[in-house]
């Protein structure tokens, strides 16, 4: 029985000083920590263009004055809603940018009115030309989608033209062009197609100035707009430079 209890307890201390010279040989490896810290704010220059379809144009009713005195046309219709734009503008964080852009449309105007003469039906184009500056808070990236906040202040360029009437008290009048004070709220959202383009979409509601519109060469008879207020739906592109 002695020798049994002895052969164990060998075995035992030979089992332990080989565990204890292999443990001996192991050595213990530092790991690198690792830094995960977060990226710097994107900042640069972007280029960026629009497409813009206005589904309510609403201008007040332009007012005529002629030898019968000053009073609004009874109806007025727009028509030819397109427009377009291009602009270059800064990411000066992941929140805020702001951009300078240049939009152009074309519009044409129906309505009538009750002229010295008698009652006449009128119709005219005119062409637009604006500078805006603009700037915009990114509210951030939901689902891939980046929503935003804008608004714009800058200038539009009007040109009245083509004028042209029937009926039996039309006045003989020629365009006026001018430049109109405009304002622009926007709200929409902007979603990466690529790592270097922006696919831009959203709302933008603009106000444009009143001013005049058409006057006779005499200068008896005048026209004068009250300015301009559009709801666009606006789809776009902007392409980071950095």
């Amino acid at each position: 029985m002695f020798r049994r209890f002895a052969s164990f307890g060998m075995a035992a201390v030979a089992a332990f000083i080989a565990t204890s010279a292999v443990a001996g040989d192991i050595e213990i490896i530092d790991a690198p920590e690792i830094d995960v810290s977060k990226s710097a704010s994107a900042q640069g220059w972007y280029i960026r263009g629009d497409l813009g379809y206005s589904g309510w144009i609403k201008g007040d009713r332009p007012r005529l004055t002629d030898a019968g005195g000053t009073r609004d046309f009874d109806t007025a219709r727009f028509s030819r809603p397109l427009s377009y734009g291009v602009g270059i503008g800064y990411q000066f964080s992941d929140l805020l940018r702001g951009d300078v852009t240049a939009d152009f449309s074309k519009d044409g105007f129906k309505g009538s009115a009750a002229c010295a003469g008698g009652p006449c039906a009128f119709k005219a184009d005119y062409s637009a030309a604006g500078l805006m500056a603009n700037g915009y808070i990114d509210l951030g990236t939901l689902a891939g989608f980046t929503p935003y906040l804008g608004a714009g202040l800058g200038a539009t360029w009007l040109d009245w033209r083509n004028p042209a009437c029937s009926g039996a008290g039309c006045p003989g009048v020629e365009g006026r062009d001018g430049l109109r004070f405009t304002y622009a709220l926007m709200a929409g959202a902007s979603v990466d197609l690529t790592s270097r383009v922006k696919l831009d979409f959203g709302y933008r509601f603009s106000g444009m100035g009143g001013g005049k519109a058409f006057r006779s060469a005499a200068g008896d008879v005048e026209i004068r707009d009250h300015g301009l207020h559009k709801h666009e739906f606006r789809v776009g592109l902007r392409v980071p430079l950095w």
